[in-house]
């Protein structure tokens, strides 16, 4: 029953115009992972796997899209047998070429650093009791000091504000442990940080981006790469930092658990991660041209 509601709202959309989307090779649809594909438990469900496998064998490009850093969103890809094709990481600043026979399984076709030192200065002033941290591609992140037990998956290293602020990066994170998410946006919001891309997460978490760098920037460049567009593209997501990637995309489709502001700027509301939302939307794509 929820994928023929899926299917009226697909129609709706494809009647209204601005999207063209058929189960097919110009197809591009962009999944981001915490709390969309993946579940509380860290766990991708079979209906979803299935549902994945389904659109690849209708050559859809099925691209990750995630905030997660290259080692955290590795292991996912592979567990869905994305072992090929794309992937987007760290909101944006990495798109990778996955490629089983290549180091590590991928190779970085595109990477937008900053210098971060202003941002992380700026950060450390309004919070200074925040944990600060930022992304080595394929190695881990460098951090002030340890973030919380089981909060950050890739391999870290404990290192000196200065190391930080040394060379160029991806991504800046700041995380508050304790403090409530409500406050943390404030001081983020009220302290001036400027010239960057920012998104604050469920909980007292901060990525920082490079300017103009978001998921939808890396998907923009990677739909005129594969000589398709964004009318093409259907997008899932939940969080703050998808909402430029669902605006983006021909088809915006908002996970129910997202916050009120994030369903808002989508085009499509399905259900939470723990019924399958994602995937009900996903069957729905090709079964409204069944």
């Amino acid at each position: 029953m929820l994928v023929q509601e899926k299917v009226r709202d697909l129609d709706r959309l494809h009647q209204s115009g601005g999207t063209n989307l058929v189960p097919g090779p110009r197809t591009v649809v962009a999944l981001d992972v915490d709390g969309t594909v993946l579940d509380m438990d860290g766990r991708v469900s079979e209906r979803v796997m299935a549902s994945v496998a389904r659109l690849r064998s209708y050559d859809v490009t099925v691209v990750i899209a995630t905030g997660r850093g290259v080692q955290a969103a590795m292991p996912v890809a592979r567990y869905m047998g994305l072992v090929s094709g794309w992937m987007v990481c760290a909101n944006g600043a990495l798109t990778l070429r996955l490629d089983p026979h290549a180091p590590g399984g991928y190779e970085v076709v595109s990477s937008w650093t900053f210098d971060p030192t202003t941002a992380i200065c700026t950060l450390l002033e309004a919070v200074p009791d925040g944990i600060v941290a930022v992304e080595d591609p394929g190695a881990g992140f460098k951090v002030s000091r340890p973030f919380p037990d089981g909060e950050l998956i890739e391999d870290y290293e404990v290192v000196s504000v200065a190391d930080l602020c040394s060379a160029p990066v991806t991504r800046v994170v700041l995380r508050a442990p304790g403090m409530p998410v409500d406050r943390f946006s404030a001081l983020v919001r009220g302290s001036g940080l400027h010239s960057v891309e920012y998104a604050v997460g469920w909980t007292a978490w901060l990525d920082v981006a490079p300017q103009g760098v978001t998921k939808a920037r890396a998907l923009e460049d990677l739909v005129q790469r594969l000589g398709t567009d964004a009318s093409h593209a259907l997008a899932v997501g939940d969080g703050s930092n998808d909402v430029e990637m669902l605006e983006w995309a021909g088809a915006g489709v908002v996970m129910a658990s997202a916050p009120q502001w994030v369903r808002d700027r989508g085009d499509i509301v399905t259900e939470p991660v723990w019924w399958d939302g994602c995937a009900a939307v996903l069957d729905a794509l090709v079964e409204r041209v069944r």
